[in-house]
């Protein structure tokens, strides 16, 4: 998924995602996962099960697990959660963007360019597995 606003709005290589979000201490990761997918893209993943990829640590510090799960997912129809921010930035005025505004799908090599450089070691991770 693509972050929406207007801070990522130009960039592609390096600022794709998976789906993530954080967790309080003893909560589940996995519960979390799915909540993240159900809040951020709109629908809940497609059934189907999960293989845990690992854990992963992004440049600003921020861990991420992952699992990957076989399903038909249409991108197309997603839609996202909203936030407002200051925007421009110094005008005070507020705006609304889509936290996510494209989904999409790609080959494993195009995902490794376009995927947060953080996350990219979970590819080599599913790669390994398959």
């Amino acid at each position: 998924m693509h972050p929406g606003g207007p801070f990522w709005a130009r960039r592609d290589e390096g600022a794709w995602s998976i789906p993530k979000g954080e967790y309080d201490d003893g909560a589940d990761p996995h519960d979390t996962a799915i909540r993240e997918f159900t809040e951020e893209l709109g629908t809940a993943p497609p059934p189907g099960e999960d293989l845990l990829l690992g854990e992963v640590r992004q440049a600003g510090g921020k861990v991420v697990t992952a699992w990957a799960r076989a399903g038909d997912f249409d991108p197309t129809g997603f839609t996202a959660n909203t936030f407002e921010m200051e925007w421009p930035r110094g005008s005070g005025l507020v705006a609304t963007f889509p936290e996510v505004d494209r989904a999409e799908w790609f080959a494993v090599d195009v995902a490794a360019r376009r995927i947060n450089a953080g996350q990219a070691p979970l590819l080599d991770l599913l790669r390994s597995m398959a």
